[in-house]
């Protein structure tokens, strides 16, 4: 085998969306840094390796090799090492999930779908833009929409306090669930039980 051949390709990768840094850990814009923590964690995978700018894992899911993947760019080029990283392993959109948080979506609920626009989402934005496509799954988890006046970046870049911290962990475990789920079952079955 030469040193330039490609790696084994997994048969799914699952990226998390989030910012990397103590600061922001556990805040509401790293729901999908969290779920994909808890995936590795049921897995029984404890370590991480760093490659192409994201910090990734094997595990077995759903009875599938799948490479796990925490984007280390920060939210807003979420897009380039997870370019980098398909075509690394030779992988198509189609065998990409992304998991990230939603404005949109109620506190301690999620949504599966396929492709749609962002929504001003800049983490999706920057993927659309490197992968040239919108048609990946998607798991959204939702944290709602800020209180009052406060302005958006303030409230995804805080952590989540009291009920509304028990309403995020709800939403990231639902997350982890539909995951395997969704690889075993598909898409309509996953939006009937999750949805």
């Amino acid at each position: 085998m030469s040193i330039l051949s490609k790696p084994d390709p997994p048969d799914r990768v699952i990226a998390g969306l989030g910012n990397p840094g103590e600061e922001y850990a556990r805040t509401r814009h790293n729901a999908g840094f969290n779920v994909v923590d808890e995936l590795a964690q049921e897995a029984g995978s404890p370590f991480w390796k760093n490659e192409c700018g994201a910090l990734t894992t094997r595990v077995r899911l759903a009875g599938e090799d799948v490479l796990l993947v925490k984007p280390q760019s920060f939210m807003n080029t979420s897009g380039g090492p997870l370019s980098k990283l398909l075509k690394h392993y030779g992988v198509g959109p189609e065998q990409l999930i992304v998991i990230h948080d939603e404005l949109d979506i109620s506190p301690g609920t999620i949504r599966v779908k396929r492709g749609g626009g962002h929504a001003g989402h800049n983490g999706l934005k920057s993927i659309e833009e490197k992968l040239g496509t919108r048609d990946w799954l998607r798991i959204r988890i939702g944290i709602g929409r800020p209180p009052g006046r406060m302005p958006t970046a303030d409230y995804v870049l805080k952590r989540p306090r009291g009920e509304e911290e028990d309403l995020f962990a709800e939403a990231v475990h639902l997350g982890a669930e539909a995951a395997p789920f969704l690889m075993e079952e598909g898409l309509t079955a996953t939006q009937n039980r999750f949805n």
